[in-house]
């Protein structure tokens, strides 16, 4: 089996793996809806559904304007009050704003000395500089490849397919020398394994999106407890 070091490139998700997006998502959510009263899981699973078939439908919809655009509809199936166009806005403007996980920096900028470090984001690319901003401020990515750039979301193998011959055609990186680093089984782990990526699974406790394993299998090639 090949080692860590072996490896030249990290292709990180973001949302999830980085960034804490389920507290994100809840409170952006409950500030356009003083009367929410659910579980977060509830939420969150009526979400992941909801985003699933949106950027099915949308995907060539940059990230913000498609949370926007499911914004209503997300009210709806929680029985929640009808939003304004600008409260379903201000829901698709807030990604820049959901917290980075508290071990994130200090990783980042370690992982830096030794990796490059290119984002594989399913958002937009001014949320993501938003997020790199105000959130992982300080920290720098050799390369930002966001849905919206490539015009499809993950789990799209396209996606991975797009990473292999960006690395490949900028840095003559081949694909034995990336591996992909993110929280989520739906987005990442399984696609990437369906194209030869190797992929560390950065488990995040308590998370509800994107655990869709079958239980027992290993479909990534390390693990991070965090």
């Amino acid at each position: 089996m090949a080692k860590m070091t072996s490896h030249q490139v990290l292709s990180f998700d973001v949302y999830g793996t980085l960034i804490d997006w389920e507290s994100g998502i809840v409170t952006a959510l409950s500030q356009g809806h003083q009367e929410l009263n659910l579980s977060k899981a509830d939420i969150l699973h009526t979400f992941q559904n909801l985003e699933k078939e949106f950027q099915s439908r949308y995907p060539d919809l940059p990230y913000s304007q498609l949370l926007s655009k499911l914004h209503p509809a997300l009210a709806s199936q929680l029985n929640l009050s009808p939003p304004s166009e600008s409260t379903s806005q201000q829901f698709g403007d807030s990604v820049g704003s959901w917290p980075a996980f508290p071990d994130t920096l200090e990783a980042l900028k370690r992982l830096y000395k030794h990796f490059k470090l290119v984002v594989l984001s399913n958002t937009d690319r001014a949320s993501f500089s938003a997020t790199n901003d105000t959130q992982l401020p300080g920290v720098e990515f050799d390369a930002v490849l966001t849905a919206q750039d490539i015009g499809s979301y993950k789990p799209d193998k396209r996606n991975f397919e797009y990473l292999l011959d960006f690395v490949n055609r900028t840095w003559g990186i081949s694909g034995d020398e990336v591996l992909q680093t993110a929280q989520s089984q739906f987005h990442d782990h399984y696609p990437a394994k369906e194209v030869g990526i190797r992929s560390a699974w950065i488990v995040r406790p308590g998370a509800i999106m994107g655990e869709q394993g079958k239980k027992g299998e290993e479909i990534w090639d390390w693990r991070f407890d965090t």
